[in-house]
């Protein structure tokens, strides 16, 4: 599978798009436009009105807080005007700030959702683990100066598979009606420095990943034993939760759609984890009502 592909310059595209964007968002208050801070979602919709000539007004598959990154956040627009593969991904490209890009664009259904047809989304979160403070990797991994047991924090998230209540895991704030979440796998592993949480499940509550991070790092360090994250799910309290890890470690690597809808397969990222050689869609999705439900198949009445 190649990553290089020729942008089409000839033909206007036509009804519904869909996009992905990736951005490092240090400098951002996460993806959600909102009045009193920069957002990825305000500086994307600009530049897509000033290539539409129109306002454009994009909706995502999940958002993210501040200082989260994405590598593969998707969006889906209803675009005023008709502009070609390679103006969108150019033009678009060229009103953007540095920290945000456009990776593709391509034509979709009309009943296509970014959020509401996504199946999984997919996040890394990445330590540093080392004794000295990063300085070229500084702005997309969380430090840790204390030696980490990958394998304890990789057994001790097992707890965490499946649909439980993730209320000790949810800011306080969290505006979701419902704590329960189906965590299809969560991995850890360790790759010399570098010690990658990967997770992946059906959605995910308001700093529930960084809430997790921060207690497995906890188990990493030895503070506590490796039945932590299931002795803090069950108490389903946040105020006995553990910290909340920093947001510069997350990355939002894919969201997961049905295959019917085309859209295109590129690696996982971020890139400094390119040599794990994972690309999105390879693992299968779990046999749940949420999955088989927005694949538009029947579900069980039981389920």
């Amino acid at each position: 599978m190649t990553l290089f592909h020729r942008l089409d310059e000839h033909h206007p595209l036509s009804g519904r798009l869909a996009m992905a964007v990736e951005y490092d968002g240090s400098a951002y208050c996460g993806w959600q436009r909102l009045k009193h801070a920069a957002s990825v979602q305000a500086s994307l919709e600009t530049a897509l009105s000033r290539v539409a000539g129109a306002p454009v007004k994009v909706h995502a598959s999940g958002r993210t807080d501040s200082g989260v990154h994405a590598t593969r956040q998707i969006v889906h627009f209803d675009p005023p005007a008709p502009r070609s593969q390679k103006a969108w991904v150019f033009g678009v490209n060229s009103n953007l700030p540095r920290d945000i890009a456009v990776r593709w664009v391509t034509e979709v259904a009309p009943d296509f959702h970014a959020r509401f047809k996504a199946l999984a989304r997919r996040y890394r979160y990445v330590l540093l683990n080392q004794p000295s403070r990063p300085v070229l990797e500084r702005a997309n991994v969380t430090w840790c100066r204390d030696p980490l047991d990958a394998g304890a924090m990789h057994r001790a998230a097992q707890a965490l598979v499946g649909e439980h209540d993730f209320s000790t895991f949810r800011a306080a704030g969290c505006q979701s009606k419902t704590p329960w979440r189906h965590l299809h796998f969560i991995e850890v592993h360790r790759h010399g420095p570098l010690v990658v949480i990967d997770v992946q499940g059906n959605a995910f509550l308001h700093h529930m990943i960084r809430n997790i991070a921060g207690a497995l790092v906890t188990v990493g360090r030895g503070e506590q034993g490796e039945d932590y994250p299931a002795r803090l799910l069950a108490l389903r309290d946040r105020t006995l939760g553990d910290v909340t890890a920093p947001a510069c470690g997350l990355h939002f690597v894919d969201s997961l759609y049905d295959e019917a809808w085309g859209l295109p397969a590129e690696p996982l990222g971020p890139n400094l984890l390119a040599f794990l050689g994972e690309w999105t869609g390879e693992r299968p999705l779990p046999d749940c009502p949420m999955v088989e439900f927005r694949r538009g198949r029947p579900v069980a009445a039981d389920a």
